[in-house]
């Protein structure tokens, strides 16, 4: 079995951020630590008005992170915040350790996480955009054996040799993402012929949207009390009795401080998002940093343009609160629904406001099948609702509710009234 590499977490607090909102990124932090595996030894945090150029951190934290590094036996340390290349190289020579940031440990979680193969390929193509401008601190012993005619390929540096490799992997992974990207839209484009509305799950990371997709389909997607068990979507009919069908889609969890490489490489799932009907914004009702959480994934909805699509915002976990009172001020406050993925708590008034919310997209007519068309009635039943059927002598007559891109074809069976 592989030793747990020890791990010291380090971030600055700068003078727009409060000290709380710092300590509770660096919780996060620790727990991403140990989803991928590693140990958390130590924390420390220092209060600058602006980071070094050079090291991120003050030379004097610096010794002191060095201390603590050999006192308590790390051999890894971990920015809460973006690092340059070269504050990376140079905080690692200073400390002795390897240095990462959030971005390479999500990155990592990931490359562990990926299942697919579309998931493996959006991970390793942000692995590579990540890596690309590291490469120099990599090579920096080598250097460019002459120049000009003469020079160039076999003559080029180990540098140079693994920039071109690693932009040509980008541009050949991007090519097979394209085409992912294609198919995506094929299916899209098949579900909005058949007229099945779709419902996608959005949410900060382990907020439970996986138990949620599982407990109103019936399917058995991983799902565990860990950060970025999700990375690979999912799409599920969600059909029940005397109730209109949807789609209901799962996507990866959304994080504070997520890389743009992953924005970036995971735009093939996102783009999911874009056909939406409704959003679920699924929160942890549990979690002390609820609020910081949804602002997190609105602000990322904003930056993929979908902050006016309608959303529900679904309270999950409500069986962990034990002040019922706190619960209703939170449904109050955010016109939310609670629920219990886990339990099933809540489910139905949850499907009430989904059919609500879709009924925009939905019209109700009456119409009057003939005998001979029992496709006109199977697609009554498949993809409405239906309120009331009446079987005549010259055929069935059926109140339904269907979305109205359906509803041409039965035009010449609608009745009145």
């Amino acid at each position: 079995m592989r030793k747990k590499e020890r791990a010291l977490l380090a971030a600055l607090r700068l003078p727009r951020q409060r000290r709380f909102e710092v300590e509770e990124s660096l919780d996060e932090l620790g727990r991403l630590a140990e989803s991928a595996g590693a140990e958390v030894v130590g924390r420390i945090t220092q209060e600058r008005q602006a980071p070094t150029p050079k090291l991120y951190f003050g030379k004097g934290k610096v010794d002191e992170l060095k201390a603590s590094s050999e006192r308590e036996g790390a051999n890894l340390m971990i920015s809460d915040d973006a690092l340059s290349p070269v504050q990376e190289r140079n905080l690692g020579g200073s400390l002795g350790l390897k240095v990462i940031d959030r971005t390479a440990l999500i990155l990592d979680i990931f490359a562990q996480r990926a299942r697919t193969m579309e998931g493996k390929l959006q991970v390793e193509l942000a692995q590579l955009s990540y890596l690309l401008p590291r490469l120099i601190g990599q090579w920096k012993h080598l250097e460019r054996l002459g120049g000009g005619i003469g020079t160039r390929g076999p003559g080029e540096t180990q540098l140079e040799s693994d920039r071109r490799m690693i932009r040509h992997r980008i541009e050949k992974i991007r090519g097979e993402l394209g085409r992912v990207r294609v198919h995506r839209r094929l299916l899209r484009d098949r579900r909005k012929s058949a007229g099945v509305p779709v419902v996608a799950l959005v949410g900060y990371t382990n907020a439970g949207k996986t138990t949620l997709l599982n407990h109103l389909t019936g399917s058995e997607h991983t799902a565990a009390d860990r950060l970025f068990v999700t990375l690979d979507p999912a799409a599920r009919l969600v059909s029940r009795p005397s109730r209109a069908p949807f789609i209901l889609t799962d996507t990866v969890g959304f994080i504070r401080k997520l890389p743009h490489q992953l924005v970036a490489a995971f735009k093939a799932t996102l783009e999911e998002l874009e056909e939406a009907d409704v959003l679920l914004h699924v929160v942890d009702a549990s979690h002390p940093g609820l609020e910081e959480q949804m602002e997190a994934v609105d602000t990322l909805l904003g930056e993929l343009e979908l902050g006016n699509r309608p959303t529900i915002v679904v309270l999950n976990k409500v069986d962990r609160l034990e002040a019922d009172a706190a619960l209703g001020a939170l449904v109050d406050r955010f016109d939310a629904v609670a629920v219990s993925a886990r339990t099933g708590q809540g489910m139905e008034a949850l499907l009430d406001r989904i059919e609500r919310a879709l009924r925009p997209g939905v019209e109700r007519v009456r119409l009057r099948i003939p005998y001979r068309d029992g496709t006109a009635l199977a697609q009554c039943y498949e993809r409405g609702r239906v309120l009331s059927r009446s079987d005549g002598v010259d055929g069935i007559e059926v109140e339904v509710e269907l979305p109205r891109r359906l509803i041409g074809p039965l035009e010449p069976y609608r009745q009145a009234g």
